[in-house]
């Protein structure tokens, strides 16, 4: 792969991301909001990998932000190879308050809207040259109920095997990334409790990219890393309903802001 376009690149899994392929040797486009950010996090990975790295700012809730982006995957000129597909953020709204109204559609624009188009442009591209890699970060959360937050990454989730299933046969894999609890600043951003969370459920973030890059290579259509939420996400997946329901009653509860 010779380039690489991460959104939500500046901290957590896509930094993560973003500093294993510049190890790898990709020349990278990282997407954030934060520029001084963005261009802290380019120097460092120009500096101790010598890869080139391109910085967009942008928020993936505004629309023609969304498309100025899409239009950088699709350039020829400096064709990307690889997108991963990662912004997002944490959302633990009670779907009864009124109020969060906005932040539940700023996160269907960011986590829903902005994959489908920004996956769109990069598979139409790629389709096109035969070959490229689309990495979309789901979650774990998918298959339980924990509110919005859940059902939006049920939709990712099944989103990206749609898209999987479309491109089969043309050169372009997608792979949805399924974690559960990464070690990021992702929790203390969104208000939630995880102090208290034992150490066995935690997966470190350069871990799950190197184990995610992994599937990928296979032409794997969902990547779950570590063997223990492997067999998490089965028990989501086929375990009794009304255990399900309940555990993730109990979840949501833990996860209340102080």
């Amino acid at each position: 792969m010779a380039r690489a376009l991460i959104t939500g690149a500046t901290a957590g899994i896509g930094n993560a991301f973003a500093r294993e392929l510049a190890a790898r040797g990709h020349d990278l486009v990282l997407v954030a909001r934060d520029l001084p950010r963005l261009d802290a996090v380019a120097e460092e990975l120009q500096q101790v990998h010598g890869v080139d790295v391109e910085v967009m700012q942008a928020d993936l809730s505004v629309r023609e932000q969304v498309l100025a982006v899409a239009e950088r995957l699709e350039d020829t000129a400096a064709p990307v190879d690889m997108l991963v597909n990662n912004a997002g953020f944490g959302l633990h709204a009670s779907l009864l308050d009124e109020t969060k109204l906005d932040l539940h559609e700023r996160a269907l624009d960011v986590m829903c809207l902005a994959m489908l188009i920004l996956g769109g442009a990069a598979a139409r591209a790629m389709k096109a040259r035969g070959h490229g890699r689309i990495i979309n970060v789901a979650s774990t959360s998918g298959a339980i109920f924990t509110g919005n937050y859940s059902a939006i990454k049920a939709w990712a989730r099944t989103w990206s095997t749609g898209l999987a299933l479309e491109l089969r046969g043309t050169g372009v894999t997608v792979t949805a990334l399924l974690p559960g609890w990464v070690r990021t600043e992702f929790h203390e951003r969104a208000g939630i409790k995880a102090h208290s969370l034992p150490d066995v459920v935690w997966i470190d973030a350069d871990v799950l990219v190197k184990q995610c890059l992994a599937d990928v290579a296979r032409g794997r259509i969902e990547s779950v890393p570590t063997l223990k939420w492997k067999i998490a996400l089965f028990i989501a997946d086929h375990g009794p309903r009304g255990f399900i329901r309940w555990f993730s009653r109990k979840l949501s509860a833990s996860r209340r802001k102080q």
